[in-house]
């Protein structure tokens, strides 16, 4: 009986049938036979955390709710990272870079943790910006977007870049178009493109920059929805020039086909996340994903679609590990990443 006193050592009260507990786990018994073992819930203990790495253990623990999501996420890329055979890629969606994101994603490229990057146009631009000597900001306080504009700055939430760092990063890559051989103005997949153009960069922070030095394909599908893919468009006006964004299918499934096991990072969803998880589909999908989104899943949009979700798309292995973390990924990133590499 709950509360009488009377149940033996290590015998859980109040459960139906005699359960035993240990450290870690519940082990509920029915007639001698184990019927299931359930994972018990272990509380933070500040006193014990002494770094980020066992923070994220410590969440590990916990096992439920976000804490939960947290550790296994951690534990997901961890073995990502230590799995010889699985090829990882980053995909990133929203402003990631501008987010204070850009020396995370540029370490994880030098490191070798990261094999491909798929992201959004508009990231590019902002890494570029910063590697053509531009920078961005805090939004002031108590300024609208009357007073911005009329300063020449665009906003981002409460990030904002001036238009003369634009102008810097406009005038850089009219210098790059310019020196681009006649040869490769109209065959160049749009990876090949920024490999080029990474080839270029004197910033040794930059994203393409150490992408292009270490082999790591930037996959970009939404390109042309972005400054740079403005930029081209206005330079085509006057040159021959364009890309061939067919290639880069080709080039991403013979990645992809000659690979054991793939993997994903992805902040965010929208087109970025379904073009890392469309291109596994030639291999049954990814082995092991982490995504860390805030949107949600009722208005059916693939940005908060769950990852189980892919499995019937076979853009996720029916075997697979994966776990979503709801969440502000300029936050839980570089915590999870931090923790990982430390």
């Amino acid at each position: 009986m709950r509360g009488s006193g009377s149940c033996p050592p290590g015998i859980v009260p109040g459960l139906a049938s005699p359960s035993f507990l240990t450290e870690s786990l519940i082990i509920v018994i029915y007639d001698s036979n184990i019927v299931t073992i359930m994972d018990r819930v272990h509380h933070i203990d500040p006193t014990a955390i002494g770094n980020l790495s066992s923070f994220l253990n410590t969440m590990g623990k916990v096992g439920v709710l976000g804490a939960g999501r947290l550790g296994r996420a951690t534990e997901i890329t961890k073995r990502m990272f230590e799995d010889s055979e699985c090829f990882t890629f980053l995909s990133l969606s929203g402003p990631m870079i501008p987010g204070g994101l850009r020396k995370v994603v540029s370490h994880l490229v030098k490191s070798g943790k990261i094999d491909a990057i798929v992201t959004s146009g508009a990231n590019i631009v902002h890494d570029l910006v910063e590697a053509y000597g531009g920078a961005h900001y805090r939004v002031p306080v108590g300024k609208d977007d009357y007073e911005l504009r009329e300063a020449g700055m665009g906003r981002i939430a409460d990030i904002y870049v001036k238009e003369e760092d634009f102008e810097k990063f406009e005038k850089g890559i009219y210098e790059f178009l310019d020196n681009l051989p006649d040869e490769k103005m109209t065959t160049l997949a749009p990876s090949e493109f920024l490999t080029e153009l990474g080839l270029t960069i004197n910033d040794d922070v930059s994203i393409l920059k150490q992408a292009a030095e270490k082999g790591v394909p930037i996959f970009s599908p939404g390109l042309m929805d972005s400054m740079l893919g403005f930029h081209l468009y206005t330079y085509s006006t006057t040159k021959k020039m364009s890309l061939d964004f067919v290639k880069d299918l080709r080039i991403l499934g013979e990645i992809v086909t000659q690979t054991k096991k793939t993997g994903a990072i992805m902040l965010g969803g929208g087109l970025t996340k379904h073009f890392t998880m469309g291109s596994t589909i030639l291999k049954g999908g990814l082995n092991m994903a982490v995504q860390i989104t805030l949107d949600r899943p009722e208005g059916g949009s693939l940005g908060g679609a769950p990852l189980v979700e892919g499995v019937s798309w076979q853009k996720m292995q029916k075997e697979s590990n994966f776990e979503t973390v709801i969440g502000d990924a300029t936050i839980i990133f570089p915590l999870l990443i931090l923790g990982v590499i430390s």
